[in-house]
């Protein structure tokens, strides 16, 4: 066991000594053998010069790949980016389909309102009383599920059924959506808001609108059906919504706090739009600015309406 330790011993000697064993490097001309030049070397030192110039190397390379466009002639880095560009441009142009989708449905509710062509209550089937005669009553009727319904049952449906026919026929002929040439007279407004009115029609002041009163959190709503075309916020007027309506009719609701609908959104009568607010630097407290405009020519909502 000894005699082995001190072969390796010895073995690991003789490799340290023929390391620093030192040598000399001589560079002498070719016919006079002139000594031009020499130097004295070890086989680690050599070793030592060999390393720091591959790693000089390597270091030198990886910085002019990393650093320089040759990066993208390295495989699969080129792959990788342009993937990654792909994925953008397809949410760019998701988006911008996302975006057309809602203005061409702007634009043909728009076209909608010009040319008049607007759903009317004469446009709604009606409930023809005489069908209801032919609603079967008997305990051997089957509903419309293959359901069997007791005589009890049948009858509670036909009452429910007659109620809902008497209800629709007592409504009154409320519809907003009316024809392009319905005057004013004729038409129904439901109050955006119900509250005290602060500041009248004063146009004479450039107040084409009331304001009006009302607690916080309330909701304001549209007067009469129709389309918003407007819905964004601006220095003066905060928070503000546009709705086009039927009979050259378009109303704004401005100072809200909150907006509740985007532009192309199609409102019903009473729908809220908005929450009220305080927006704006032509506001100087809670409150609801309403303007009614008529063919182009601001009007007084006063007269139309009852707040």
């Amino acid at each position: 066991m000894s005699e082995e330790i001190q072969n390796k011993g010895g073995k690991w000697q003789q490799i340290r000594e023929r390391l620093s064993n030192t040598y000399r490097l001589v560079v002498m001309h070719d016919e006079t053998f002139e000594e031009v030049g020499s130097t004295r070397l070890s086989l680690l030192n050599i070793y030592v010069i060999l390393a720091s110039i591959l790693v000089v190397m390597a270091i030198s390379v990886w910085l002019l790949i990393a650093f320089t466009p040759l990066k993208q002639y390295m495989p699969g880095y080129g792959d990788v980016m342009q993937d990654k560009e792909i994925r953008d441009l397809s949410r760019q142009v998701e988006d911008m389909e996302k975006q057309l989708a809602t203005q061409r449905a702007y634009s043909e509710n728009f076209r909608r309102i010009l040319v008049g062509d607007v759903v009317t209550e004469d446009d709604v089937p009606k409930v023809d009383p005489e069908m209801m005669e032919s609603v079967p009553t008997g305990s051997g009727d089957e509903s419309g599920d293959g359901i069997s319904l007791s005589e009890e049952e049948m009858e509670l449906r036909n009452e429910l059924i007659l109620e809902e026919v008497g209800i629709k026929a007592q409504e009154p002929r409320t519809t907003n959506m009316s024809p392009k040439d319905t005057p004013l007279e004729r038409l129904f407004f439901s109050p955006p808001v119900s509250g005290e009115i602060s500041a009248g029609f004063m146009p004479d002041k450039e107040h084409f609108g009331v304001d009006v009163l009302a607690p916080k959190n309330t909701a304001i709503k549209a007067v009469m059906d129709g389309y918003v075309f407007l819905s964004d916020w601006t220095l003066e007027t905060g928070n503000t919504i546009g709705i086009q309506h039927s009979s050259n009719l378009i109303t704004f609701y401005k100072h809200n706090s909150v907006l509740l609908k985007k532009v192309g959104s199609m409102v019903k009568a009473g729908e809220a739009v908005a929450i009220i607010g305080n927006t704006g630097t032509m506001s100087n407290g809670p409150h609801l600015h309403f303007e009614l405009w008529y063919k182009g020519k601001p009007i007084d909502p006063t007269e139309y309406i009852d707040f």
